[in-house]
Formats: C-alpha cells, sequence, structure tokens
C-alpha cells in the first residue's frame, strides 16, 4: 500500500518545479546563458554527477509503502504491516535483514568482541565467534583474504565493462544529436574540445563506478562497513541518512526563500520606515543565539506530538513529520543572511536610472518590483541557495549530535555520528560508523560546494569560465 509521508510532499513537488524550471529556461535563450557557463566547468559539472548520484539514492528513498502481510485464513481482503519501507529498502534488502547480534569490524568473518561459545566436543570457551551472515560462504576462513580481492577484481571489471558501454552510448547520442561521427566526437571529448567538459564527467563516472560496484558485491558476502552496536550494516544506515540530508539541505530553502526575497527586496527599496521595522526584526533574530532558538521550537514541537499520537499512523510518519517541523524551525531562523544580501542589492538597483524612469511614468511599485527587481536579484538568490546548502547538511549533523534535530528513530548523519560518540570511547575502539558517516557527509559536502562555485561563476559575468570550444562544440 503507497505510503506518502509529510516530507515526500515537498520532495516530489521540487522535482516537478525543478523539471519545469529546466524546460522553461530551455526556451529562453536569456536564461540558459549563465547555465551554459556553469557547464563549461569540469570541476562543477564533475560534482554534478556526484550530486546526482546522491539524489538518485534520495529519491529512491522517498518512495514509501507499507508491506503486505500473508494471511493465515481465508478472507480476502488484504492486511498491510505497520512497518513503512521505501524502495531504497527493497533494492538493498540484504544489507537491511542481514543484521548480527552486535559490532562487527568492516569486511569481516567473525564479532568485535569475545563471547562465551559451546565447543563441538562440549564445554564453553570465550572467543570471537563467527558471523551469522559476514563471510558465511567460506568454508575456510583462511580463503577470507583471497576472496575479498577477488570480488574487488570482479566488480571493478564490472565497472569498467558498464562504464565503457555507458559512455560509448552516450557519446554516440552525442554524435547523432549534432550530425557527426561517433568516432570524430570520441576523439573531441578525449581531446577536451567540447564546450562541456564530457571527459571530466566520464572519469567522474568511472570513479563511482569503481567504488559502487565492488561495494555491491561485496555487500552480498560480507558487511562492507561493519555494523553498529545492535548489528545493523553500517553502510545501509549511511545510505538510509543522504535522503535525511538532502531533505534538510533542499526543504529548508523552501521555507526560507518566501521571508529572505519578501522581506530583503522590500527593505531595500522601500526603505524608511519599512526598512527599520525589517531590519530591527531580523537583528532581534540574530541576537538570539540559533542553537537555543532551534532548541526550545523543537521541545515545544515534541510536545506537540506526544500530545497528539492520533494524528500518525505509523512511527515512521510521526518520525518525519518532526524532520519536516525541523526544516520549517530552520528555515525561519536562517532567512536573515540572505534578506541582507537582497537588501543591499535592491538599495543598489532601486537608484539605477531605469528603475527611476519607471517611478516617473508611474508603474505601481509591486510592478517595479516583479519586472525589475525580482529578475536582476536572482542570481544572487540561486548563489545563496547552492552555497547554504552544504551548510544546513552540516547543521543537522550538529543538531543531532546535541539531541535536538531529528527523531532518534530517524537515520541521518547526526545520528549516526551521536551513537559512535559513546563507541569511540570502548575498547577496543569501534571507529567505522563515525568513519562512513564522515566520508559519506564530506562528499556529499564537497560536491554541493565545488557545484555552488561553478553556479557562482557562471552567474558572475566577471568571470572566464573553462576553455573555449576547438573543435566541435557538444
Amino acid at each position: 500500500m503507497p505510503v506518502v509521508l509529510p516530507t515526500d510532499y515537498p520532495v516530489w513537488l521540487l522535482v516537478a518545479v525543478a523539471v519545469g524550471y529546466i524546460l522553461y529556461v530551455r526556451r529562453q535563450p536569456h536564461l540558459a546563458a549563465p547555465w551554459r557557463r556553469v557547464t563549461r566547468s569540469a570541476a562543477g559539472m564533475s560534482a554534478l554527477v556526484v550530486l546526482l548520484a546522491f539524489i538518485a539514492v534520495g529519491l529512491a528513498d522517498s518512495l514509501h509503502f507499507r508491506p503486505q502481510l500473508e494471511r493465515r485464513d481465508q478472507q480476502d481482503r488484504p492486511v498491510y504491516g505497520v512497518e513503512v519501507l521505501s524502495l531504497l529498502d527493497v533494492l538493498v534488502m540484504p544489507l537491511r535483514t542481514r543484521t548480527e547480534r552486535t559490532y562487527s569490524a568492516p569486511l569481516a568473518t567473525r564479532a568485535y568482541s569475545r563471547e562465551t561459545v559451546e565447543l563441538p566436543g562440549g564445554g564453553v570457551a570465550r572467543e570471537f565467534p563467527r558471523l551469522r551472515h559476514g563471510g558465511t560462504h567460506l568454508a575456510d576462513e583462511a580463503d577470507h583474504v583471497r576472496d575479498v580481492a577477488a570480488t574487488v577484481l570482479q566488480g571493478v571489471a564490472l565497472g569498467f565493462v558498464g562504464w565503457w558501454l555507458a559512455a560509448w552510448l552516450a557519446t554516440a547520442g552525442l554524435a547523432r544529436g549534432r550530425g557527426v561521427p561517433a568516432g570524430a566526437m570520441w576523439n573531441a571529448v578525449q581531446r577536451r574540445e567540447t564546450d562541456v567538459p564530457w571527459l571530466a564527467i566520464y572519469l567522474t563516472a568511472l570513479a563511482l563506478a569503481l567504488i559502487a560496484v565492488p561495494v555491491a558485491l561485496l555487500a552480498t558476502k560480507y558487511h562492507v562497513l561493519g555494523t553498529d552496536k545492535v548489528g545493523q550494516d553500517v553502510l545501509y544506515l549511511s545510505l538510509k541518512s543522504i535522503r535525511t540530508g538532502l531533505v534538510i539541505g533542499t526543504l529548508t530553502t523552501l521555507v526560507m526563500l518566501p521571508f529572505a526575497i519578501l522581506l530583503g527586496i522590500m527593505a531595500g527599496y522601500f526603505r524608511g520606515w519599512i526598512d527599520d521595522v525589517i531590519q530591527y526584526v531580523y537583528t532581534t533574530i540574530n541576537s538570539i543565539p540559533g542553537v537555543l532558538l532551534i532548541a526550545a521550537a523543537v521541545l515545544i514541537m515534541q510536545v506537540y506530538i506526544d500530545k497528539n499520537p492520533d494524528l500518525f499512523p505509523t512511527a515512521a510518519q510521526r518520525a518525519d513529520f518532526r524532520l519536516l517541523l525541523l526544516c520549517v524551525i530552520l528555515g525561519l531562523t536562517t532567512w536573515t543572511g540572505l534578506a541582507r544580501l537582497l537588501r543591499g542589492e535592491a538599495l543598489k538597483l532601486s537608484e539605477l536610472e531605469y528603475i527611476q524612469a519607471a517611478h516617473a511614468f508611474g508603474v505601481r511599485h509591486g510592478r517595479v518590483i516583479t519586472r525589475h527587481i525580482l529578475p536582476n536579484v536572482m542570481h544572487i538568490v540561486l548563489i545563496a541557495l547552492v552555497m547554504d546548502f552544504s551548510g544546513l547538511v552540516l547543521a543537522e549533523a550538529v543538531l543531532s549530535y546535541i539531541g535536538v534535530g531529528v527523531d532518534p528513530s530517524t537515520t541521518s548523519f547526526g545520528t549516526m555520528i551521536n551513537a559512535a560518540r559513546l563507541e569511540m570511547a570502548r575498547e577496543p575502539m569501534v571507529w567505522w560508523a563515525l568513519a562512513a558517516a564522515f566520508v559519506f557527509m564530506f562528499v556529499l559536502v564537497l560536491a554541493a560546494n565545488l557545484f555552488a562555485d561553478a553556479v557562482r561563476d557562471g552567474f558572475d559575468p566577471r568571470v572566464a569560465v573553462g576553455p573555449r570550444a576547438v573543435g566541435a562544440a557538444a
């Protein structure tokens, strides 16, 4: 039975808006020109490939349903479980269901701590027991290293072949669209003679394939990133955390946009007492410690959730509603920085001659703002949003670490780091959960920052982006 969680509505609405914006921009040359400059950045397009991989995982985790249960009676009415799953859960079902008793190291065949086990001939002993799922296909544990190496080599070979076929098909499609031979197009890509840095895109896709395919093959036999305290696969937890990070980064911007754009432009355009009031509002908000303000709002929100349990049929819907409210709270407390930027830009634009001419001809203020001010500040809005995305992902990790972030049952990078805090103090130290959260979050934030740099350069006409095309343009 399909289930739509509270954050699924804005997520898919945002996807629809993004698709519509892309189609609209393609028909508007003046809007497509800066994006064409963005596509000439090799670092930016490589980062975009990585971001698209994260987005694909996040969207797969945003298609939710409740599985149908098998009934022992003969009634025809279906019965559905209370657990809410996603498409990502189905795709990585072995990672989700193959749990151990407790910690196990990455690619291990035995538990990480000694346990009391019964010997075959009688008696007991303290030893590291074999895992229930990791490496159970091995008849002899001496073949462990050899099996891991063989699996990695097999994955590298399959990843390279799959990448080669995909790259050749993509190049053939580009050549067909431009009416040139596929071989000539492939040579132009290799010599970097295209406007779009397809060579950088292909190499980034190759790196992802050489990592993802071996990890996928190893995940069918071992716990690639180990397990946590309750035996859950850390790779599964890392993949589930991607959606939370993307939701925090994107939905928060949707909440802050109306306040930042409306109040920032009004303050700079109307000036006077309107400017004084708006400045007083965001100066007051900035004077309150952000963590305390967010913590107070989260506690009030949690009281409301606890007093209205009937509003949430499942635990997943309850946790997701808290995630949605956290996005709203972050948006209401983080719009001030963008509002200040837009106020300064509106102050400058309102003094230009064409704005003064519009006033002289009696054009209404609303039309001046929508036709002249707003289009000329949208590049600042776009750049600020892309650059704030990484900061919001990191903010979720910090808030969840101190206990005022997402619901404890929601998997996120912050909850993984919070759980790993105590694991780092035990002996022997459990390091892989913290390392996995750090690596995934680092790659996501780094890709977002590199793409943000490309967007900033692409929308700034004073910056030269990428080399000019020497041969065939793509």
